[in-house]
């Protein structure tokens, strides 16, 4: 299978990096190919502007360049994963502005959907399991990814992985959720 994993984080030496790799390293193992899509590092423009706006009347629509490559980038694969930390309960600007622009209209939703075979979010919390849970941060986040965003566009096999407690500087800590994410890498398509 070829997994597009679009990775947002500002710093590439960060945990969100580090997870990313594994991922990707369990999903070789596995034998999947991959691409990562670092959001940061091609410059990638979040703000939604007029020529990216959908068209509700127009049957077929074109969208900027950057919008465009991107589209056709998801074309190419057959699963897609994300990769971020959980900001302010929800996506970084940085990826919800590359949700806005790039799954449009006619594109993910509307006359077309998206012929991906599954979806994975891994958010990278800093809350422990019992915060996120405490207002049921974790089930809003994971209904609006799994139902609001990925079935809404036709991709009715979702899943939303969280990594929590991501500031824990315990010994062995950072180690269980890197191997957490080789997990997640490796067993991707089983279920």
């Amino acid at each position: 299978m070829k997994v597009l994993t679009v990775v947002s984080h500002p710093r590439e030496n960060s945990l969100t990096f580090a997870v990313t790799r594994r991922f990707i390293d369990g999903l070789a193992d596995a034998g999947h190919e991959s691409e990562i899509v670092d959001l940061h590092r091609i410059g990638f423009d979040p703000v939604l502007r007029e020529l990216d706006e959908p068209d509700w009347s127009a049957t077929e629509q074109r969208y900027s360049a950057e919008v465009e490559k991107e589209m056709r980038r998801m074309k190419e694969h057959d699963a897609l994963a994300f990769i971020f930390p959980v900001w302010w309960w929800g996506l970084p600007a940085m990826l919800k502005g590359y949700i806005d622009r790039v799954w449009n209209n006619g594109f993910a939703y509307g006359s077309n959907q998206l012929h991906h075979q599954r979806a994975l979010w891994i958010g990278l919390a800093a809350a422990t399991e019992t915060q996120l849970k405490k207002r049921n941060y974790d089930e809003l986040i994971t209904h609006l990814l799994n139902v609001g965003v990925a079935d809404y566009c036709g991709i009715s096999n979702s899943k939303v992985e969280f990594l929590y407690d991501t500031l824990n500087s315990s010994p062995g800590h950072s180690e269980l959720l890197l191997q957490q994410a080789y997990s997640i890498g490796l067993n991707y398509a089983k279920e």
